[in-house]
């Protein structure tokens, strides 16, 4: 049998985990990256990776691993493969440390791990406040002993633009284009794997690295795959607000003791030094005494927008305290200490702040982080009903026969809220079995070869594209692409945000139709035959607008809140009636949904959350038990097409 061939799209933890699996497998693989694989997003990760090690004997277990994913999700993700992540995670870490990822160790010599949000037990297992970075040029490293005997074929600089498809519809091959050349080329295989990542910028507000565009899924989307439950998108709760991006101030500052805070007194000058104890509101720890400030993100997100809503923001602005100062001045910890817990993420909030955060509190405000919605991905059962068949080429499989997902781009993990420090451990967990899932279809479900593809199909696929991009390379309409995107981000994050509406939404709606109009009328500034930027962009744009199209009329539809969809008109959940996947379908007039798959909840029924609060209840704390009623929030009545 001839040697087989795979296309992985995307240089990051998924990307590399799945190539790695497949290089040791004997499978060639083609590795495509939009930027060099070490500068992928999956290096900005900072506070750690989930397991259930339990090294500090509290009784952690896998299955309460588990649990705790399930809970923060609620109830949206499908139970078998979170089953399966919670059981490899400590498999997972130790292989990490053998690879030489520089953990941090306790005074014995262990791996020392910390809490973080939604749960009560140490399982993230940390290096620094780098984690990220550290994971990923391991894996690098270990890919790219596989590229000396060519087994792995790494084009980096290369984008993603569409896929090839047989006859009978399934996935043979890509088509990418070159950025510095803008040569656009097709790529024959016998199977492609996306990893691609998150598509934050569309929301502008975001912690995402400006190449997560989101892009190579909707590509996917527009061309026949299913997207699961768009509507799903996490903000996290502290980030300092950028010009390009919102820097990340990790999750492991709450978790080593940071403490979220606003003055009591409306309007107060001092600096926070000043103000005492009694004068400060820690609002999360009086919201939820037992979590306090490790409530899962999807609260304290929303906490932190009623608190700012209401005018009680840090000098009336958007923005509130994050405090590790008395870690250095009441509990005693050297500033040696804090810098080797927290190192990296200090570093960037001094640089762009001009603040030391170890004497001054931080001041930070939520944005986009996450998309718990991505390409809608398959698994199956094994004999017992619980675990996973690991010999079936359904595992990470999309819609389309061939094509496969994992890391931020698949959908079935984190449900509708994602539990911190489960996003790396995913991707590694779902990259493996992903390579599983394509080793099983190269033996099981394939018929012929990638050789065997018709030459006129690359080239169909190859003409296509370069039609596309010449179409837009001379465009000369009267649209800036820049100011689109910016109307799109404003769109995204005031009307589908932190606090969604139904009649507001369905405004969204509208302006995402209007432009959708715009960004295919723009006029470009470069049109230049190498290292074109503009075209690029203005093709990502487009193809942004029609997955924020999915997201917006997916929260338009599912009429209840759970996670991070929390819908005013619905504010409670409802598991009799939307205990669903959002199946979203591309169309060329809009999306059409499916809600007919039920959540797969075979280990674990759902039940109330565990925490002491929710959005509803912090409306109503925060804002008052009549804000409803004054603010002319009955639910909406109008039927919705």
């Amino acid at each position: 049998m001839a040697q087989r061939k795979v296309i992985v799209v995307g240089g990051g933890l998924a990307g590399l985990m799945t190539t790695m699996k497949l290089a040791e497998a004997g499978v060639k693989v083609q590795l495509f990256s939009v930027v060099p694989v070490k500068r992928s997003h999956s290096v900005c990760a900072q506070g750690g990776i989930n397991g259930a090690v339990n090294l500090r004997g509290e009784g952690d277990s896998p299955y309460l691993h588990f649990e705790d994913t399930i809970t923060g999700g609620d109830f949206l993700n499908h139970q078998p493969p979170v089953m399966r992540m919670a059981e490899r995670a400590p498999a997972i870490i130790y292989l990490l440390d053998r690879m030489g990822v520089p953990f941090n160790r306790t005074s014995e010599g262990v791996l020392s791990f910390r809490r973080f949000g939604g749960t009560l037990k140490h399982r993230t297992a940390y290096a620094g406040a780098t984690t990220g970075q550290q994971l990923l040029y391991a894996l690098d490293e270990q890919v790219r002993r596989y590229e000396s005997d060519k087994t792995v074929e790494k084009y980096e600089g290369w984008t993603f633009v569409g896929l090839v498809k047989d006859e009978k519809g399934a996935c043979k091959g890509i088509v990418a284009q070159d950025l510095r050349s803008m040569k656009i080329e097709s790529f024959a295989a016998d199977a492609v794997v996306i990893c691609s990542g998150g598509n934050g910028v569309i929301f502008g507000r975001s912690t995402n690295s400006v190449i997560n565009t989101g892009d190579p899924v909707s590509i996917c989307y527009e061309q026949g795959a299913v997207y699961g439950n768009p509507e799903m998108v996490q903000i996290h709760p502290t980030a300092i607000p950028g010009e390009d991006k919102c820097r990340l101030i990790s999750e492991s500052v709450r978790g080593e003791g940071g403490r979220l805070w606003v003055p009591r007194q409306t309007g107060d000058t001092r600096k926070p030094s000043e103000i005492g104890e009694k004068d400060r509101w820690y609002f999360c720890e009086e919201l939820d005494p037992t979590y306090g400030n490790l409530l899962s993100r999807d609260l304290v997100s929303f906490i932190i927008y009623c608190v700012c809503r209401m005018g009680r923001g840090v000098g009336g602005k958007q923005q509130v305290y994050l405090d590790i100062s008395h870690l250095h001045r009441e509990q005693g910890k050297s500033r040696e200490t804090i810098n080797d817990l927290l190192g990296g993420v200090l570093e960037i909030y001094e640089k762009f702040m001009r603040e030391d955060p170890i004497d001054n509190p931080m001041r930070i405000y939520p944005a986009v982080h996450y998309t718990m919605g991505g390409l809608w991905v398959d698994y199956e059962k094994g004999t017992d009903g619980a675990s996973l068949d690991l010999d079936s080429p359904r595992n990470q499989m999309t819609s389309i026969p061939g094509l496969f997902a994992a890391g931020e781009c698949e959908y079935q993990y984190h449900g509708a809220n994602r539990l911190g420090a489960n996003a790396l451990l995913t991707c590694l967990t779902g990259g493996e079995l992903a390579a599983q899932g394509v080793q099983a279809y190269l033996t099981k479900g394939l018929e012929g070869g990638y050789e065997e593809i018709a030459s006129s199909r690359l080239d169909e696929a190859r003409k296509g594209a370069e039609a596309e991009y010449q179409a837009l390379n001379r465009s000369n309409g009267s649209e800036n692409p820049y100011r689109v995107l910016a109307d799109l981000q404003e769109t995204m994050w005031n009307y589908c945000g932190i606090w969604r509406l139904q009649k507001e939404l369905v405004e969204a709606r509208s302006k995402l139709d209007e432009l959708g109009q715009r960004a295919r009328q723009c006029s470009l500034i470069d049109t230049a035959g190498w290292s074109n930027q503009a075209v690029p962009f203005t093709r990502s744009l487009i193809h942004m607008v029609e997955m924020g199209k999915a997201i917006v009329g997916g929260a338009i539809l599912r009429d209840e809140s759970r996670g991070a969809h929390f819908k005013l008109d619905t504010p409670d959940r409802d598991d009799q009636k939307w205990l669903k996947t959002t199946k979203c379908t591309w169309t060329p007039a809009g999306p059409t949904y499916d809600f007919s798959e039920s959540v797969e909840c075979n280990v674990m029924s759902p039940r109330p959350r565990k925490y002491k609060i929710n959005q509803n209840k912090v409306v109503k704390v925060i804002m008052g038990e009549d804000f409803f009623e004054k603010a002319g929030l009955a639910r909406t009545t109008e039927p919705v097409a």
